[in-house]
């Protein structure tokens, strides 16, 4: 990673939804730095050490992102990413590498990658990037989502409601930003449990509950609706 990112002032914390982000990074220096300033923009960040658990993550869990180095242990990176396209895995893949050559550029994009960064970088950049890619994938390029009254910049990081600017906790802003990516579904509590918090995180069984009732009282008792035995929905 290039030097001390930080001069570049704060990353924002951000509730763009698609939030959780696969790294699979075997240099445990870099993996713990880059994991800091992606949680401080908002994702949630599992780590994969080696291409043989990365290619399994990226298989079985629910990763709206990957960032995939290309010198691992166990699997290459180019096989992890060929193994996930081959199987039918559309994860939008940022790949690092520390050569940064164009015919390994042109390889990786072949093989499957969305985008593709070389070492060294600075984190907002990569933070940058995989927020196009996953607004690309949602299909949606604009980061302003809008409900009713109530609007969520996702990259700023600002919510408001019938003008009012909502002050929001960075999980709070998490939250509604799924709902207003999903306006008319039913989200069940675990499926919220699964997408807000990474794997090793423990909750509470009320944890949910007290969100929900916290965007309520912020946002309006109406905005979020409990659908009895399925969970909550937002129309």
């Amino acid at each position: 990673m290039h030097g001390n990112w930080r001069e570049l002032g704060p990353i924002k914390r951000c509730g763009s939804v698609p939030i959780r982000i696969l790294l699979v990074e075997d240099d445990d220096g870099l993996a713990a730095r880059l994991s800091a300033g992606l949680r401080d923009a908002g994702f949630v960040v599992e780590h994969a050490k080696d291409g043989e658990d990365g290619w399994a993550l990226g298989v079985d869990g629910a990763f709206d992102a990957a960032v995939l180095d290309l010198g691992l242990p166990t699997l290459a990176g180019l096989d992890v990413l060929r193994r996930w396209r081959s199987g039918g895995c559309d994860l939008p893949v940022l790949i690092l590498t520390a050569h940064g050559t164009w015919t390994e550029k042109v390889e990786g994009l072949n093989s499957g990658a969305d985008d593709y960064l070389s070492k060294p970088f600075h984190t907002p950049e990569v933070v940058a990037r995989l927020r196009a890619l996953i607004r690309r994938k949602s299909g949606s390029g604009n980061p302003v989502l809008q409900n009713r009254d109530i609007t969520l910049d996702t990259v700023a990081g600002k919510a408001t409601a019938d003008g009012r600017v909502i002050e929001l906790t960075a999980l709070e802003m998490r939250m509604l930003s799924y709902f207003m990516h999903r306006v008319g579904r039913v989200i069940s509590q675990q499926e919220l449990v699964d997408r807000l918090y990474s794997l090793d995180q423990s909750t509470e069984s009320n944890t949910i509950e007290v969100y929900i009732s916290r965007l309520r009282r912020k946002l309006g008792r109406d905005v979020i609706t409990t659908v009895r035995g399925l969970g909550y929905r937002m129309d």
